[in-house]
């Protein structure tokens, strides 16, 4: 589907109610390929701009990139009535829309999800390393296919060359730690505030015991608790890595199943 000046790919299966699954980096629509088929509704999963079969255009990739793309396909496919599940980045994003939007959600699904600033200190120490070196001018750019790396080869097809990797890069680079990239981190204060204000809108969060590259600490769920109005936390005591999706699809399609608004 054309997009302001490029186009964007996307599921699209089912009707009625939409649910809009959002992904991160390095991924695209196929991380919710065995989610969506277990849920009711219209569900929805684009690849965002730069990602996956989506288009490539000469931007920035900025998160403001990013949500600006994707508020445009919202407005294209005219989306109301909205619950959004997202992972990675995708929580970030869909964070973001929704505290723009509110008219048009019905709730909010997070898993493994961008939704706190973070200090160093507070970011798993393996990540947090790594993280630092792909911060780093000159050195993060022979890192970022590794991202790829332990994934089905259909994540790594849409990015050949280094250019084609330019928006995994700019995401790794987003991460918000130590208060950098400052508005990265106004954004997502932002939106953090809205999540803490809004007990009309119910919010779930799906966690899993800690397994490789797994980002959401103990005491960062337990802040997400403590700070999002209407939160619900179901707590999964087998292991999943950052990949959640990948690692625990059915867990993740069941409990959003019970959980829909």
């Amino acid at each position: 589907m054309k997009i302001l000046d490029s186009n964007m790919s996307f599921v699209d299966i089912g009707a009625g109610a939409p649910l809009v699954f959002l992904h991160g980096n390095p991924t695209s629509s196929y991380l919710w390929r065995d989610v969506l088929p277990s849920l009711p509704g219209r569900r929805l999963a684009p690849d965002l701009i730069g990602m996956g079969d989506s288009g490539k255009p000469d931007i920035e990739y900025s998160f403001d990139d990013h949500a600006r793309y994707l508020a445009a396909w919202f407005d294209a496919l005219d989306l109301d009535d909205v619950v959004l599940i997202g992972h990675d980045w995708g929580g970030a994003l869909a964070a973001d829309w929704a505290s723009k939007h509110p008219s048009r959600v019905r709730g909010l699904a997070f898993t493994e999800a961008v939704l706190k600033p973070m200090t160093w200190e507070e970011f798993p120490p393996d990540g947090a390393e790594l993280f630092r070196a792909i911060k780093t001018p000159g050195v993060g750019e022979s890192m970022i296919g590794g991202f790829l790396d332990g994934l089905p080869p259909e994540y790594a097809r849409p990015y050949p060359t280094d250019e084609s990797r330019r928006p995994l890069l700019r995401w790794a680079r987003s991460l918000p730690l130590g208060g950098e990239p400052a508005p990265v981190v106004a954004r997502i204060e932002a939106f953090g505030r809205w999540l803490g204000s809004t007990p009309e809108i119910p919010k779930l969060l799906i966690t899993f015991e800690p397994g490789h590259g797994t980002m959401l600490t103990p005491s960062m769920i337990d802040w997400c608790a403590a700070n999002f109005a209407s939160l619900k936390v179901v707590r999964h005591p087998v292991v999943a890595g950052h990949h959640t999706p990948e690692d625990q699809p059915e867990l993740i399609a069941k409990t959003l199943a019970a959980w829909l608004p």
